[in-house]
């Protein structure tokens, strides 16, 4: 099993692009049928840099917890999430941490 953690930042430009409604709609759209055995969303504040001119910026995030497989099919999936965020909102990213975990319900 494995723990992937996606971070979306919800400006787009300099405001924020991506309101409740739009997540809990891209949510209930995209990530729930992809996943339906459950998933975990918390509100976050992001900070990074922006390489083109060394600002700090910050931005409101959200942040989804996958519990899942590991297996290429599974990794496919978080793929498309990422890429239809990205497409969707007119994003440069969406950072994904995996890593392997012990697992009970």
């Amino acid at each position: 099993m494995i723990e992937a953690q996606l971070f979306f930042g919800r400006n787009i430009g300099n405001e924020l692009g991506v309101s409740e409604r739009d997540w809990s709609d891209f949510l209930t759209g995209e990530v729930t049928p992809r996943f339906p055995n459950g998933l975990t969303v918390s509100d976050a504040s992001g900070h990074w840099r922006d390489i083109e001119t060394g600002r700090l910026l910050r931005e409101p995030s959200k942040v989804l917890t996958l519990l899942a497989d590991g297996d290429p099919a599974t990794l496919r999936l978080i793929r498309e999430i990422i890429d239809l965020y990205k497409a969707r909102f007119h994003q440069q990213s969406v950072a994904l941490a995996i890593r392997p975990v012990c697992v009970s319900f």
